[in-house]
């Protein structure tokens, strides 16, 4: 018995279902079968499988090449140089994937998921009730076509193109990708010749770019740009108080990625060449690196000695970049003076008001007092 479309897999799975809830044992029967796919040389395929029955029955994943005289062989887990990874789950029902990487030629053939629940389904010397029930699919590898890629630059414009020799299969259109964003897409063109032109410089547009061939299957080539490491600074400047924590912090956008850090303090010059190189293992610095992303912490400031220019340093495949932090450490009481200043001003003020005050009191009495006479008098 054998499951082929989603409409009979469906109409089983009603049919088990129904056995199950009145009580009764139900052969094993497919709720899912395994599709038909077509794959290029060195991409990877994936076949997926489920059953339901009662007692949960067991797949099994077999393979027949399709050469004349090739048999039909069971597949394991670790199989083809451990190319062949199968996983397996029986909870409510039976599910089972196959997954093959680095495909070769000679792994086209018919993938067939097998399902029994018979408990004499794996004797070696009785014959099962009920035989396994048996559900396929074809894989068909095709010889990859060999697409050339490559990047040329000039002043203010860098041309990304790819050339694919001999297509497999018609060619309905062409997408550019950088990673997950997509940057141009082509529905109506059907040329092998494609090409995309970036604006700016090269140093400013490194990466691995995607030429995609809509054919079937899908077929895709890399453009890379690769510069030496463009570091930048985070802030060019940075500021703290003496006994705080100071942090650097400098990052590449640049690929190929930053393979070695370092941070170096200049001696009394701006120069790189005329710098000290920062160990991680000194007491107050502390170095953290992690991809395209560095971080200087120096701990308990000193106005004297941590006062100065760093110079963050990339190295990749293609070569060396620097970028310039400059610090400055305040004094800690640095944040009083403007309070103190304040304070200053209003005991001058007071003392101001007091003084004049002061000075006024004699003349008021003698004005009392030549009022209360002058009122008396009269």
């Amino acid at each position: 018995m054998a499951a082929g479309g989603d409409v009979p897999c469906a109409v089983l799975a009603l049919l088990v279902l129904g056995s199950l809830a009145a009580g009764g044992d139900a052969t094993a029967g497919f709720i899912k079968s395994p599709l038909s796919q077509r794959r290029l040389t060195q991409d990877s395929v994936e076949l997926h499988c489920e059953a339901v029955g009662s007692p949960i029955p067991e797949i099994q994943w077999w393979f027949e090449g399709n050469e004349p005289n090739e048999t039909s062989a069971q597949l394991w887990d670790g199989a083809w140089q451990d190319r062949v990874k199968i996983n397996a789950t029986y909870n409510l029902h039976s599910t089972s994937t196959i997954y093959i990487a680095n495909l070769t030629s000679e792994d086209s053939g018919t993938y067939e998921c097998r399902a029994s629940n018979d408990p004499d389904r794996n004797h070696l010397s009785k014959s099962p009730k009920v035989k396994w029930i048996r559900s396929q699919a074809n894989v068909l590898v095709i010889e990859r076509p060999v697409i050339i890629g490559q990047h040329t630059s000039s002043a203010g414009e860098v041309v990304l193109t790819c050339n694919m020799s001999a297509p497999h299969t018609p060619i309905r259109g062409h997408k550019w990708m950088l990673g997950d964003k997509t940057l141009k897409t082509e529905d109506d063109n059907s040329s092998s010749y494609i090409s995309y032109t970036i604006e700016g410089k090269v140093e400013d547009h490194s990466g691995v770019y995607e030429c995609i061939y809509e054919t079937n299957p899908v077929a895709k080539g890399n453009v890379s740009i690769e510069v030496p490491p463009q570091v930048v600074a985070y802030k060019k400047s940075e500021h703290g108080n003496e006994g705080d924590t100071g942090v650097l912090t400098c990052k590449s956008p640049s690929y190929p990625p930053v393979e070695v850090w370092s941070w170096s303090k200049s001696n009394g010059d701006v120069s790189l060449f005329d710098s000290t190189r920062i160990h991680n293992d000194t007491v107050n610095y502390i170095i953290h690196a992690t991809g395209n992303k560095t971080e200087l912490r120096i701990l308990k400031l000193n106005i004297e000695k941590d006062m100065g220019d760093y110079h963050c340093n990339a190295t990749n495949q293609k070569g060396f970049g620097s970028a310039t932090v400059n610090l400055r450490v305040r004094s800690r009481l640095a944040a009083l003076w403007p309070f103190l200043g304040i304070v200053a001003e209003v005991l001058v003020l007071v003392t101001i008001i007091f003084i004049y005050e002061k000075r006024r009191k004699p003349d008021e009495v003698l004005d009392d007092e030549d009022g209360t006479c002058d009122a008396e008098r009269s």
